[in-house]
């Protein structure tokens, strides 16, 4: 008996470990990779000028498994591998576009970042300066909305409220608030007008016996399109005031500037999520224009390209056209 439960322990003791080992060598095992990620720019020894190239057609093949995609506006790439290939897998990537030449790589890796740098098929043109035009003094204008509440008038307006004094309650409601005397209840109330409203109300006691009243309900602190409030009075009339600021929600458009950043033939600005028709303001020829971008992003004299993102803001990136040239 003994010795069979050294056996049975035995058993169990091996199964145990077994899976252990193999829970162990699944989870050190790397996952696959499922997408491959890089970018595409503009060959040249300046990083500066290593524009991203937008609408290239990237293709990878790692083994039996392939994906193809375009760069967007930054030139990132996206390719998700289906399935999932072994990180150490290796990677042919191939990359298209009319003006550059194509781009063929083998033997990559493909759990790395792929930065490829296209050269561009046409020449670099030299151009004698005193033949172009010169662009000069160039800064972007766009409006924005603007909000704003502001103070445009102000409100006052007296009320009474009548009761006479020393007549007795006899459980007879409305009463003072010991229950003895006669008093009655009166309301106020005022109407801003439409899209309008009230601020910084006040509510006064002018004259009469003041100290025997009370503002039973509050209507007004706060403000409002419109303000009431209700008052009992359990003596003589009494005469009260009733002042506040008239305010008014503006929603304007303000025009505002920004200055791109010029580098060679190349010019980026940014805009913010609530920037609105956009334009180009520059002097040409000593004279001052101002050139709307438009939903075609059109210029006579640079071509531009827009990356939206996903905060709203906008990147427009702009590249002169032959026979032009930025003053420096």
């Amino acid at each position: 008996m003994r010795h069979t439960a050294r056996l049975a322990i035995g058993g169990f003791v091996a199964v145990v470990l077994t899976m252990a080992v193999v829970t162990f060598v699944t989870w050190r095992r790397p996952e696959g990779v499922r997408v491959v990620t890089g970018a595409v720019l503009t060959a040249d020894t300046n990083p500066q000028r290593q524009r991203p190239v937008a609408q290239a057609r990237v293709t990878a093949i790692a083994g039996a498994v392939s994906a193809s995609g375009t760069t967007d506006e930054s030139g990132l790439f996206r390719l998700a591998m289906d399935p999932p290939v072994p990180p150490d897998q290796a990677l042919t990537l191939t990359v298209e576009h009319p003006r550059f030449h194509p781009f063929d790589a083998s033997n990559l890796v493909a759990d790395q970042l792929h930065l490829v740098r296209l050269r561009p098929t046409a020449a670099p043109v030299e151009r004698a300066n005193d033949a172009e035009v010169t662009i000069a003094n160039v800064r972007v204008r766009y409006t924005s909305k603007a909000e704003a509440t502001l103070d445009i008038a102000s409100a006052a307006r007296t009320f009474e409220f009548p009761n006479t004094a020393n007549v007795p309650c006899a459980g007879q409601p409305p009463c003072s608030p010991d229950g003895r005397w006669k008093a009655t209840v009166g309301t106020f109330s005022l109407e801003a007008g439409p899209t309008r409203q009230f601020r910084h109300v006040r509510v006064s006691c002018l004259a009469g016996p003041c100290p025997f009243t009370r503002i039973m309900s509050d209507n007004f602190s706060r403000g409002g399109a419109t303000i009431r409030g209700t008052v009992l009075n359990w003596s003589d009339s009494v005469t009260y005031l009733v002042e506040a600021e008239v305010a008014q929600h503006i929603v304007s458009d303000l025009v505002r500037h920004a200055y791109p950043v010029i580098f060679e033939r190349f010019m980026n600005f940014t805009l913010p999520s609530g920037a609105q028709g956009p334009s180009i303001e520059a002097e040409v020829k000593g004279e001052g224009i101002i050139y709307p971008l438009g939903p075609q992003l059109r210029l006579s004299w640079a071509t531009c390209r827009l990356d939206a993102r996903t905060d709203g803001t906008r990147l427009y990136r702009c590249e002169l056209k032959p026979g032009f040239a930025f003053q420096t």
